[in-house]
C-alpha cells in the first residue's frame, strides 16, 4: 500500500482584535454589551492595584510568600467574563483577578496568603475549588467536574487555569486525553507568560505553539493575544458555546507576559533581562483596553481618576479587614472543617481529644 497524507480534523488559529496601541480590527470586535466592558475594565484595574498593594504588604512583612498577577489581568478577566455564575472555575496560583469577580473577598485573599488556612474557604453558592499549588494537577479535577455535569444531564462547563509549565506535567496530558474521548465540557486556560518559574517556554517544548497539543487528543485549540481583552473574552466565548452543546473541550493558550516575580520569594534578574520585560511592558493588557474604551467614549480621564481613588478605599479597607480578622483569636477546631463532608471516626476522635484539651486548659 502506497503511503498517504492524513487529514486532521482541526487546525490552530491564531486571535489578535486589540493591538498593543488600542488599535480595533473592527471587522472582529465582539458584540459586548458597555455595561459589561466597564465591569470588565474595572475588574482588571482591580487585579492590577490589588496585586501591587499585596506586594507592598508582603515586603512589610505583613503577608506570605504570593504569585502576583501583574501583566495577566486580560487573560484573567476576559475568560471568567465568558462563564456564567453556575458554571466551575478551577483556579491555578495567580487568578486573583478571577477569584474576586466570582465573588471571592479581598480580605481572604489577605488573610489566606497571610497564612490563615480557613480563609481560603470557599463561600456558599460559590463554584470555585480552591487554589492548586501543585503545577497541573487541578486539570484533572476540572475534567471529573465537567464529566459529572455531563452525567447530571447539565449544560453547566468547568474552565480552569494553568500556566505554560503545566504542559509539561503528565496530569495535563492525562486531563486532556480524558476530557476529549468522554467530551467532557472542560474549557481549558493555559496562561502562557513565557516563563516555568525560571525556565524558558522555548525549553519546555518543541511544539511552534501550545495551543497544538490540543490537535493530539482530538480537540479544538487556539492561540490567542492573551493581553487583548477582547480576543480572550472571544475565544472562550465561543468554547463555552461548543461545550454547552455538548461538543466537549478546548484548549486556549493565551498568550502573556509575567511582569513581576513568579512568586515574592524569586528574584526574575536571575533569569530574564530588562530589555525583555520592557518589551513586554509596551504590550500591557491594562492601558491598550483603556484606550479601547476611550475611543469608544465610555470612559474619561474624570472617570479613570475617580475609579482609581474608588479601587484605593476600597483595597484599604479589604486591607483593614483582613487585619483585624488575623488577629482576631483562632478556634483551633476549625481545622477539622472544609475537608471531609463527614468526618471519618479516627478524626472525630482526634477532634474530641483536642476539645477536651481545650477545655481543660480553659479551666485550669
Amino acid at each position: 500500500m502506497p503511503r498517504k497524507t492524513l487529514t486532521l480534523q482541526h487546525q490552530i488559529e491564531y486571535l489578535s482584535i486589540l493591538d498593543e496601541h488600542g488599535a480595533l480590527d473592527a471587522a472582529l470586535e465582539p458584540q459586548i454589551p458597555d455595561e459589561l466592558l466597564l465591569k470588565m475594565y474595572r475588574a482588571m484595574l482591580l487585579g492590577r492595584r490589588f496585586d501591587e498593594r499585596m506586594f507592598s504588604l508582603q515586603r512589610q512583612g505583613r503577608i506570605g510568600t504570593f504569585a502576583p498577577i501583574k501583566g495577566q489581568e486580560a487573560a484573567n478577566i476576559g475568560s471568567i467574563a465568558a462563564v456564567r455564575d453556575s458554571d466551575w472555575m478551577v483556579p491555578a496560583f495567580r487568578e486573583a483577578p478571577a477569584l474576586l469577580w466570582r465573588g471571592q473577598k479581598m480580605e481572604d485573599i489577605l488573610s489566606y496568603y497571610g497564612g490563615y488556612d480557613e480563609a481560603g474557604a470557599i463561600p456558599e453558592g460559590i463554584n470555585n475549588l480552591p487554589i492548586s499549588i501543585p503545577v497541573g494537577s487541578q486539570t484533572l479535577h476540572a475534567v471529573g467536574l465537567g464529566w459529572a455535569m455531563r452525567y447530571r444531564g447539565k449544560d453547566d462547563v468547568a474552565i480552569v487555569y494553568f500556566g505554560d509549565g503545566a504542559t509539561s506535567e503528565g496530569d495535563f496530558h492525562e486531563a486532556l486525553n480524558f476530557a476529549a474521548v468522554y467530551q467532557t465540557p472542560t474549557i481549558f486556560l493555559c496562561q502562557n507568560n513565557q516563563w516555568a518559574i525560571s525556565i524558558p517556554r522555548a525549553k519546555q517544548t518543541r511544539s511552534e505553539t501550545l495551543a497544538q497539543k490540543a490537535l493530539a487528543y482530538g480537540m479544538p485549540g487556539i492561540q490567542v493575544d492573551g493581553n487583548d481583552v477582547l480576543a480572550v473574552y472571544t475565544a472562550t466565548r465561543e468554547a463555552v458555546e461548543r461545550a454547552r452543546a455538548g461538543d466537549g473541550p478546548t484548549l486556549i493558550e493565551a498568550v502573556t507576559y509575567r511582569l513581576s516575580v513568579h512568586t515574592t520569594a524569586d528574584d526574575p534578574k536571575r533569569y530574564r533581562t530588562d530589555d525583555e520585560v520592557a518589551d513586554w511592558e509596551k504590550r500591557d493588557p491594562l492601558p491598550r483596553f483603556q484606550t479601547y474604551l476611550v475611543d469608544k467614549g465610555l470612559l474619561t480621564e474624570e472617570k479613570i481618576a475617580a475609579l482609581e481613588e474608588e479601587i484605593k478605599a476600597e483595597i484599604q479597607a479589604a486591607v483593614e479587614r483582613a487585619e483585624a480578622q488575623m488577629n482576631a483569636p483562632v478556634d483551633p477546631l476549625q481545622m477539622f472543617e472544609h475537608t471531609y463532608a463527614e468526618l471519618p471516626p479516627y478524626i472525630v476522635a482526634q477532634r474530641e481529644d483536642l476539645l477536651r484539651e481545650l477545655q481543660e486548659v480553659q479551666h485550669g
